[in-house]
């Protein structure tokens, strides 16, 4: 059973990353935090004694888990590899737009704003990248890509679709994610000698 003290600290993380994802962390104060999750005054330094950094790097985590649990989602109702990038960017195309383009990638915006300046944050970041190239490395592997070219190929596509992330937001348009899925998709059907990349 859940305690009131680990859904407090749950609470916390997701008000930190959905905060992050509007404001971005450097504008992101702990009071905001608090009074967004509707924590008690204090919640914040009894679950994350190191403040501030510690909070973030649960908001990046969570955000790898949310964005991982997406990638299986698909792949496990998907054609093929092609077909699972395609919905994946699909799915972050909605979501993006959904929000009126206020909502982006809080993994990216954490790296462009303190990856030179914390050094627990920029690995919590690389973390997450690679807990999204692993799984797409894999799948591609599933479609008979090699290993090496399978790890290289999910870099290229997980690097592809964060640019298009934030070109979408500048441009309020999901051009560049529609753009992107079809880029990728053909791509890797290409690598893989599968139709994926067919709308």
């Amino acid at each position: 059973m859940t305690s009131k003290g680990d859904l407090t600290k749950a609470r916390l993380a997701e008000s930190m990353l959905e905060l992050i994802q509007t404001s971005g962390y450097s504008g992101t104060g702990l009071n905001a935090v608090i009074d967004h999750a509707g924590a008690p005054k204090g919640s914040v330094y009894f679950h994350f004694p190191d403040g501030k950094e510690g909070l973030g790097v649960a908001a990046v985590e969570l955000a790898a888990r949310q964005f991982e649990a997406l990638i299986t989602e698909v792949a496990a109702s998907a054609g093929g590899a092609g077909e699972a990038v395609r919905a994946a960017i699909a799915a972050l195309a909605s979501i993006v737009s959904g929000s009126d383009y206020r909502l982006g990638c809080p993994v990216s915006i954490v790296t462009l704003e303190m990856g030179a300046e914390s050094e627990r944050l920029r690995q919590a970041c690389a973390s997450a990248f690679e807990s999204w190239i692993a799984p797409t490395t894999a799948l591609l592997q599933a479609d008979g890509v090699g290993p090496d070219e399978a790890r290289s190929l999910a870099t290229v596509v997980v690097s592809t679709i964060e640019g298009a992330v934030i070109v979408s937001r500048a441009l309020r348009s999901t051009h560049p994610l529609d753009a992107a899925a079809d880029v990728v998709s053909t791509l890797v059907g290409q690598r893989t000698g599968a139709t994926g990349a067919a709308r």
